[in-house]
């Protein structure tokens, strides 16, 4: 089950983001604009589009959420892998998005005091060099 709904959250969220959803979209909109004078611009006629709208909105919002969730467990996976091979990276690094907001600011400081050194180190470098 979880893999039939895995290639059909992919296939609706390709096709919801295609050119031609959109201008289908569109076209429905249009289309149901002109027709609110032949019915006055009644409550059912604009009960019909927000039906239809706060449906397809529901449904579209889990079916991209699943896509957005296996595709950053994905990136994850290769971030760790690349991590992993490289002998000088922090192994430590893997599973960020598990730790705190207050581990990830404080990550976030650290690597920023090291590019200030990086960026200092630099300076220092071409000023010697001139």
């Amino acid at each position: 089950m979880r893999e039939g709904f895995r290639r059909f959250a992919h296939a609706t969220a390709d096709a919801v983001g295609s050119p031609w959803v959109f201008i289908a979209a569109i076209v429905s909109v249009v289309a149901w604009a002109v027709t609110g004078p032949f019915f006055g611009f009644s409550d059912s006629w604009q009960l019909v589009i927000n039906t239809g709208t706060t449906i397809l909105t529901f449904l579209t919002v889990f079916l991209i959420q699943n896509t957005q969730n296996r595709d950053a467990k994905a990136i994850h996976l290769k971030l760790d892998e690349l991590i992993r091979a490289v002998a000088e990276a922090r192994t430590g690094l893997v599973d960020l998005e598990e730790l705190s907001e207050e581990e990830l600011d404080k990550l976030h400081h650290e690597f920023q005091e090291l590019r200030k050194r990086k960026a200092a180190g630099e300076e220092a470098a071409s000023t010697s060099a001139n």
